[in-house]
């Protein structure tokens, strides 16, 4: 038996063993290890669309196909699972919401998908940071800037010591409410867009180092707007003077002391003050920002009356007869004026109707020539009933648009039909002589050879490929053999000087052709901080 002095010593040293154990423990627990910060929370919103105010066409709710958790972060391949990005942030996706181009998105749309942001914003809060996903050319029915609008309210919820961080199309618009809510803020560096995700990439990197090297905030944000507004298919970066101009933004951006360093050419076919070029740059020496920025802006300024269109043009009637005399195939005539990767209501016929009326195309031995697209609802249900081999006679076209022709006559053969597309929803060809005519139950831009060739149709052994588009999209572009850019009416006119503007600041370069020289100094936008909570 244990006498009382041995049973004092065995509780003792029992104690002390647990007391050592205890210590190791809580330092497991208050060590370097549980010492390391936590992971940011970062939210993710925004909504996408460039919409026309010259088109009478109107945007609904579905149109963003919005996308909702798990959805979200699937969009982005650089937030994948396993991928390192992932990794560093909690992230908290609200929604994002993406619509073809078009024209004005109703007030209820926009109200209605706002709403769904905010509400998700203010149950998951709070964060660190938020990606700001957005176009930069939404317009919305009686509302001015409807990205500032958003971002501010959006503030309201977040509050202003959240890191905002801003991904825009170059042909997006940044207003200086924008500018003003947004902290971190980048565009794409190419048109065609071949660095859309690289660029939302950017942004989010971006992000998440100012956050996680506790650096927060740009101590500066240049901003400075450049009169000059201009259709992006005289802004292509694949010719001069863009292709210099836009080169010139990541060395500006790499230098020491800059974040970012961003040029936005601004959307041309909506009529509000904030519709014109911006150039921006952030970081931390505020020397370097405003000469960086200034030096940007002035080349763009002394550039301005370089810039072309990115193809040969003319008339359509020019197009079609240097394409029929041609010996080159395939031969792309885009049908600009409706485009509808660019606002176009994407149903004028005025084009097709011009095609049809002509003799060499009346035959099937004439040029073959596909037409890509016209929607006709009515005309692909008749189409989805008599199958491919069976005929169809009746009209598409010109519902939403008909200021410049009626819905267009379209008699024949059915050669194909598809069902399931994303934004056609239903596809049929109808030929009629030579011409194959795409006809969808709703609009969809035509700029991926998989888009023909999933319809039975060959375009590289085509005569002539008719596209409602501006500036061919990469695929179709190195399809070509020759290409032309034809000057067609519609909401999106390549002739900017026959819009009725009304709204946008003026002088305008190159409405103004004789305007005096801007003051292009840097203009240094507050610090979200200074918003007020």
């Amino acid at each position: 038996m244990l006498n009382i002095q041995s049973l004092s010593r065995f509780i003792k040293r029992r104690s002390a063993l647990l007391s050592v154990c205890i210590f190791v423990v809580l330092q497991s627990c208050t060590g370097p290890a549980a010492n390391q910060q936590q992971p940011p929370r970062i939210a993710i919103a925004g909504l996408g669309i460039e919409s026309s105010t010259f088109s009478p066409a109107l945007t609904n709710e579905e149109a963003f196909h919005a996308r909702y958790g798990a959805e979200v972060l699937a969009y982005y391949p650089f937030l994948a699972v396993d991928s390192p990005l992932r990794k560093r942030a909690v992230w908290i996706p609200a929604l994002t919401g993406k619509s073809l181009p078009g024209g004005a998105v109703t007030r209820e749309a926009y109200e209605s998908l706002v709403t769904k942001i905010l509400d998700s914003l203010k149950k998951n809060g709070p964060y660190d940071g938020l990606f700001f996903d957005i176009h930069g050319a939404m317009s919305v029915v009686g509302l001015d800037d409807p990205e500032g609008d958003l971002i501010t309210r959006i503030r309201q919820v977040t509050g202003t010591k959240t890191i905002i961080s801003t991904s825009m199309d170059l042909h997006g618009n940044v207003s200086e409410r924008l500018a003003a809510n947004t902290d971190l803020i980048t565009c794409y560096r190419m048109a065609p867009h071949e660095d859309a995700m690289e660029t939302k990439e950017r942004s989010v990197r971006q992000l998440i180092e100012r956050i996680e090297s506790g650096k927060g905030k740009p101590a500066y944000k240049a901003w400075i707007p450049v009169p000059i507004l201009l259709p992006g298919e005289k802004t292509s970066t694949r010719i001069e003077p863009a292709k210099t101009l836009y080169k010139a933004v990541a060395p500006a951006a790499s230098q020491p002391g800059v974040i970012d360093a961003a040029i936005w050419v601004g959307y041309a076919w909506a009529d509000e003050p904030r519709n014109h070029a911006v150039v921006m740059v952030t970081g931390d020496d505020q020397l370097t920002v405003k000469r960086t920025a200034e030096q940007l802006a002035q080349h763009f300024w002394d550039a301005r009356s370089g810039f072309s269109f990115v193809a040969p043009t003319g008339t359509l009637k020019e197009c079609l007869d240097k394409a029929v005399a041609s010996d080159k195939r395939p031969f792309f005539i885009s049908d600009s004026g409706d485009n509808p990767t660019a606002g176009g209501a994407g149903d004028v016929t005025w084009t097709l109707r011009e095609i049809l009326a002509r003799t060499e195309f009346k035959s099937p031995n004439g040029p073959t020539l596909i037409y890509a697209s016209i929607p006709g609802p009515e005309l692909v249900q008749q189409a989805v009933a008599a199958g491919v081999g069976g005929k169809v006679d009746g009209f598409a076209g010109a519902v939403v648009d008909a200021r410049y022709a009626p819905p267009v006559k379209i008699a024949g053969t059915v050669t194909a039909i598809e069902h399931g597309d994303k934004n056609a929803e239903t596809e049929v060809v109808i030929k009629m002589g030579s011409v194959s005519v795409i006809v969808t139950k709703k609009r969809k831009p035509y700029h991926k050879e998989i888009d023909f060739t999933r319809l039975k149709l060959e375009p590289r052994k085509a005569a002539i490929v008719v596209v409602k588009i501006g500036y061919l999209e990469p695929e179709l572009y190195n399809m070509r053999a020759d290409w032309l850019l034809a000057l067609t009416p519609g909401g999106v006119d390549q002739d900017l000087e026959r819009l009725p503007y009304k709204r946008i600041k003026r002088p305008m370069f190159p409405l103004d052709k004789e305007m005096t020289d801007p003051d292009l100094s840097a203009r240094f936008i507050p610090s979200s901080d200074e918003l007020g909570e």
